[in-house]
């Protein structure tokens, strides 16, 4: 069973910093695209920033400039830095993938896309 586990959330202070990290586990093939969402209380899930398999990157306009999205293709890994930090920023963070990986009881290469459990980010004023 594919799963992703997020890491490094946590309540920083306005103007501060954090690391978030996904690593991606199971039976996978190759991973295409990863990428991070967000969602604040009241507001809908939305893309904070995404990565190929290759390094292109694109980025929602409230973050950029300040956030910087990477991966370890050989760990099948993406972090997210996030750098000036404002209470808007403050939401639960989803890491997503969209792979080829195999479900229990299939050895065929399935395309699924998989999130993480969220991890909380809060940014005080």
């Amino acid at each position: 069973q594919v799963q992703l586990v997020e890491s490094g959330g946590g309540l920083v202070q306005a103007g501060g910093s954090l690391r978030l990290s996904c690593a991606a586990s199971g039976s996978i093939f190759s991973i295409n695209t990863m990428g991070w969402y967000r969602q604040a209380p009241g507001k809908q899930r939305e893309l904070v920033t995404a990565i190929t398999s290759g390094g292109s990157t694109n980025y929602a306009d409230s973050v950029k400039g300040r956030f910087t999205i990477s991966r370890d293709n050989a760990k099948n890994t993406v972090f997210l830095q996030m750098n000036s930090l404002k209470p808007e920023d403050t939401a639960v963070y989803y890491c997503n993938a969209d792979l080829l990986g195999t479900i229990v009881g299939d050895t065929r290469p399935t395309h699924m896309t998989r999130w993480g459990q969220g991890t909380q980010v809060t940014v005080s004023s």
